[in-house]
């Protein structure tokens, strides 16, 4: 096992671990389970012939019902209700291992030949249901494309297969060529560079590096049919739309991403922070605005409010704010002292490197906001990331608070602003309810019926990093608007089969009607 100790990054303190598995201890703790799957209505069977054909074609293949279910057990709430029931969300699939982009060219011509569905898989660290087979057929495993294939160092970009976990990456990235991507998710060690691109994610950093789709500059993509693509890899461009965008975020449904071309930057050794106390969460939320605003970007903008101030940091009294900023000291300083100008209008500074301390050592801490929360066998925890405009923001986070709490069985909800930019932001809320185990899964839904619902008046974003998969599915027509029928149209044009990950985002499927539907 390697250390996280060797990793120096300045802000990579937290308690992961370096070349963690995907969901190891989640299958460990849970029992493969005999009763009918929670999420596959009808799951299409691979044909003896074509298994065959796979076999010849991949690395390695599995069929055994105890193995797929934990090669698709991920980390969403609403399948893990589910499996503790007893019930697996998708047991019924055949998992099929790839080494090379050449491998992944050849499964999907053998299954979009054969009209069976595949369900492109990595490291499963979504939170949507992205990656589960609800249709079976094909679980394509691309951990395989595990490789740093080059590295431009004048130009700072690295070539990299969408199968290499996140920790290794920066971890190859810092030792050998001294850089880093600066994106750092909570879900860092459990995620891929591919799962990134195709979920659109974001690192806890991302005021100062951007969000993954900031940093890609060009992708390598095998189609449904097994024909294969790049797209972009130029610094900027005005030749007909961005195309490598149509992929990031896609989530599997338009083809596979094989390999990433990726912006880096020089690995910083300087850091700073500082901490601000706010009476009110909108008072804080317009301290960020005018922050970013006056032109500073500081790595890390996070505004708890009171609930989380308590729970993250023992300050249940304000809203707190911790800003930092990492690089050059000069361009910190400059960002500090805009901010620490702006924050000093509203309230007092608090213990700075304390409360900074404090974040590093606990923010890869998934589920830190439910403590000191009873656990019980009715209790169910779930986040809900969103973006909006600054002008929405504060009524936002007022509405949406008590939308989750007027649901019976709620404990409580709560939230802190996580990524910030200069015409809005993302509001990371937390819920948590506690009802009979028989109906956690009909409190789970009327949750998110009633925050989504809140977040669709407003016409803000469904999801600003987790992505949609299942769980925001059913929402996205509505969200999208007439903007719908160009997304299935570019679905029809890219995949005519419905092959590729079929039931997710919405999208009609020839396979059947999504479960949540």
């Amino acid at each position: 096992m390697i250390s996280r100790q060797t990793v120096t990054h300045p802000f990579n303190r937290g308690r992961y671990t370096v070349g963690a598995p995907s969901p190891s201890a989640w299958a460990q703790r849970t029992p493969v389970g005999d009763g009918a799957a929670a999420l596959q209505r009808d799951p299409v069977e691979v044909p003896g012939p074509v298994l065959d054909a796979l076999r010849r074609a991949a690395r390695a293949v599995h069929t055994e019902r105890e193995e797929v279910v934990a090669r698709t057990r991920d980390w969403w709430a609403g399948s893990m209700i589910g499996e503790t029931e007893g019930r697996p969300a998708t047991p019924d699939a055949v998992v099929v291992e790839v080494a090379d982009a050449e491998q992944v060219a050849a499964v999907l011509r053998i299954c979009h030949e054969a009209e069976v569905p595949v369900t492109a898989s990595a490291g499963r660290s979504n939170v949507t249901g992205a990656a589960l087979p609800v249709f079976g057929g094909v679980v394509l495993d691309l951990c395989g494309l595990d490789r740093i294939r080059s590295f431009d160092a004048e130009s700072m970009v690295v070539d990299v297969e969408a199968g290499m976990f996140g920790d290794l990456f920066e971890k190859e990235l810092q030792e050998t060529h001294g850089v880093t991507t600066g994106h750092w998710p909570s879900a860092f060690a459990l995620s891929t560079v591919g799962g990134w691109v195709a979920c659109r994610g974001a690192g806890q950093l991302s005021t100062r590096y951007g969000k993954i789709e900031d940093m890609v500059v060009g992708v390598d993509v095998v189609h449904a049919d097994g024909s294969r693509a790049t797209y972009g890899d130029h610094p900027r461009a005005a030749t007909g739309p961005d195309l490598r965008q149509l992929f990031v975020g896609s989530e599997g449904t338009l083809g596979i991403i094989v390999a990433v071309r990726l912006r880096v930057h020089p690995l910083p050794d300087h850091a700073k922070a500082l901490a601000f106390g706010f009476g009110t969460f909108a008072q804080g939320l317009e301290a960020c605005r005018r922050i970013l605003q006056r032109g500073a970007t500081p790595a890390v903008l996070r505004l708890y409010d009171r609930l989380e101030s308590g729970v993250h940091f023992g300050h249940p009294d304000t809203n707190l704010l911790l800003i930092a900023d990492e690089g050059d000291p000069a361009l910190v300083d400059a960002a500090l002292a805009v901010s620490r100008e702006v924050c000093a209008e509203y309230g007092p500074e608090l213990d700075s490197e304390g409360v900074f301390a404090r974040w590093l050592d606990e923010r890869m801490l998934v589920g830190k906001s439910s403590d000191g929360f009873k656990a019980s066998p009715g209790f169910v925890a779930d986040t809900l990331e969103m973006a909006a405009r600054w002008r929405d923001l504060p009524g936002l986070y007022d509405e949406v608070v008590t939308a989750i709490e007027s649901v019976p069985g709620t404990l409580a909800a709560s939230a802190h602003q996580s990524h910030a930019y200069t015409d809005g932001a993302c509001v990371y809320f937390s819920l948590r309810g506690d009802v009979d185990p028989a109906e956690r899964g009909s409190w789970y839904r009327s949750v998110w019926d009633a925050a989504n619902a809140v977040l669709l008046r407003y016409g803000a974003t469904l999801s600003h990093h987790h992505g949609c998969g299942l769980l925001r599915g059913p929402y996205l027509p509505e969200a999208l608007g007439d903007g719908f029928a160009t997304f299935t149209a570019v679905k029809q044009a890219l995949d005519p089969a419905g092959i590729l990950n079929p039931g997710k985002l919405g999208l009609p499927s020839r396979f059947g009607i999504s479960p949540l539907s």
